[in-house]
């Protein structure tokens, strides 16, 4: 009996995680797959991750939140819309978090399109410069080959949701 409640323990956090992703892509339009591909990459699914980005000389220019790695940026609009007191608060609920990140990306996605490309804006941006388009296309790669592994262990979809 001990054993069985500690796997039913051990399993709730995945369990809700799924449903997250689910509830997520489901309100935003996004692949559940594809934001749970997004959320291994950018932090392997830690709700509590931060991560610090730093310019050449090593001061920090903004920072990234929680399962999604919401940063800086969309965090202060969250706050503006009153959906959140301050950044720190996408630590504290895994699931806003996502629902945050599928936001995030929804709104790449109509500017640029639903395609691999455009998704490496979730995390390099829209800035056009060389660099940049690298970062997006080495950030898209790496999220395609998540996604890609996702899929062969049955957990997405028989088609892509972008192309």
């Amino acid at each position: 009996m001990r054993g069985l409640w500690l796997v039913l323990v051990l399993s709730m956090p995945l369990q809700a995680c799924a449903f997250c992703f689910q509830e997520a892509g489901q309100r935003y339009g996004v692949d559940p797959v594809l934001l749970q591909a997004i959320g291994i990459q950018e932090s392997n699914l830690q709700p509590g991750a931060v991560n610090l980005n730093r310019d050449s000389s090593g001061n920090v220019l903004s920072t990234d939140y929680g399962v999604m790695q919401i940063s800086t940026r969309n965090a202060n609009r969250l706050v503006s819309m009153g959906l959140i007191k301050h950044a720190q608060d996408l630590l504290t609920n895994a699931c806003f978090n996502v629902q945050a990140g599928a936001w995030v990306l929804a709104q790449h996605l109509r500017v640029c399109g639903k395609t691999w490309r455009c998704l490496g804006s979730y995390n390099a941006g829209f800035d056009p410069s060389p660099r940049q388009e690298q970062r997006r296309l080495q950030y898209a790669q790496q999220v395609r080959n998540v996604y890609d592994r996702l899929k062969a262990s049955g957990a997405a979809p028989a088609h892509l949701a972008i192309r």
